[in-house]
């Protein structure tokens, strides 16, 4: 993606006298992989696309298209435009990383090659050294939390004890980053994955809400808010990913690897006991009285899921987000956004419409009276 930048095939482009930002032609980009040795045909390279696009890394700039198509049709990162289904696992990757590269970046780093029991290993530190820096350097404000950041580094495959016998612990233990991140890969990596991700529809709008793998007294919906760079959280709880893998070591004993989990689509089934028509709910009389609704959005995007249309309904609400604090229910229609009459319109124009609009969302809802 950086790449791209630095070379100007990613830039604003004009189409149909609409401009979209930050945005790649398919056909010239197969052109570059191809010139810089990327891939070895445009097969191949048509091939590494659609991986991108299974991992929702890459889509066409209108979702028109589901597959990479090698043609003059206009797709962006969704990086770009804040679209980028930030998981729990992405988020702790993303935050191995930053320690990572924030580790090897400093003079005399406590990561080293150390030896035990005759054998070396690499990038090497004391389970207590990395909990003094953790604190020392803010990113976790005691040592508790910082020993729970440690042990979803574990969790996730980021580091492990050198001998795989041990959990992280604030300790004299050894452990090591079993991931370089230094380490240049090549696309034609991703060919050689052994998990396929199942799809099914494509995931659900950028602003909305994702529920994954959901764990008692702990609300898993994720959203993401348009152009805004993610902020990745100071800790993560989360149970370990073997079981995801289904491997009953409690820790890692094959090379693990930053796993995107198939998305589980929020509520898939309508929670509408049956239709509504407009008409049914502008007719004189009807039982529906309308609410508006301010909403301000957080550091992660307003915590709700629009579905359906003509009219759309509220699908579901994260009990912890802005949308349920400014009192959005579940069943409740759309009426209208930002001031602008919305009943004909179906859920994605609803979603682009809210996701280029203010941080601030005005809605006016319908709801049934009880």
């Amino acid at each position: 993606r950086l790449r791209l930048h630095d070379g100007k095939l990613v830039k604003d482009r004009r189409y149909h006298l609409r401009t979209y930002p930050n945005c790649f032609v398919a056909k010239e980009l197969t052109d570059w992989l191809i010139d810089h040795k990327e891939a070895p045909d445009r097969e191949t390279g048509i091939r590494l696309m659609q991986k991108l696009m299974d991992h929702y890394i890459i889509h066409h700039v209108c979702d028109e298209h589901s597959d990479y198509k090698d043609a003059k049709l206009l797709y962006r990162f969704r990086k770009d435009d804040g679209t980028f289904p930030l998981t729990k696992d992405v988020k702790v990757f993303l935050r191995g990383q930053s320690l990572y590269e924030k580790l090897v970046s400093v003079e005399e780093s406590f990561l080293k090659v150390r030896e035990e029991n005759s054998v070396k290993y690499q990038r090497t530190f004391l389970g207590c050294e990395m909990i003094d820096w953790l604190v020392q350097e803010g990113e976790a404000e005691n040592r508790k939390e910082a020993v729970e950041l440690g042990r979803a580094l574990l969790e996730h495959g980021i580091i492990q004890h050198v001998s795989n016998r041990h959990h992280f612990f604030d300790s004299d233990l050894l452990y090591q980053f079993w991931i370089n991140f230094r380490r240049r890969r090549r696309l034609t990596e991703l060919l050689n994955e052994n998990s396929s991700r199942a799809l099914s529809e494509s995931p659900d709008s950028p602003f909305c809400l994702r529920k994954l793998n959901p764990e008692p007294g702990n609300t898993s919906f994720l959203s993401v808010q348009t152009n805004k760079e993610i902020k990745i959280v100071s800790a993560v709880r989360r149970s370990s990913i073997t079981s995801l893998a289904g491997n009953s070591n409690p820790y890692f004993s094959t090379t693990p690897t930053l796993v995107f989990p198939p998305v589980a689509e929020c509520n898939p089934k309508s929670v509408l006991k049956r239709p509504v028509t407009n008409e049914e709910l502008l007719s004189p009389g009807a039982p529906y009285i309308k609410k508006t609704l301010t909403i301000v959005g957080d550091a992660v995007g307003w915590g709700f899921v629009v579905r359906g249309g003509r009219p759309c309904h509220i699908q579901a609400v994260d009990p912890g987000g802005p949308a349920a604090a400014a009192g959005m229910k579940v069943c409740q229609f759309v009426f209208s956004v930002n001031g602008m009459y919305v009943l004909h319109l179906d859920y994605q124009t609803i979603s682009s419409l809210i996701m280029t609009g203010p941080r601030t969302l005005v809605m006016e809802v319908m709801e049934a009276i009880e």
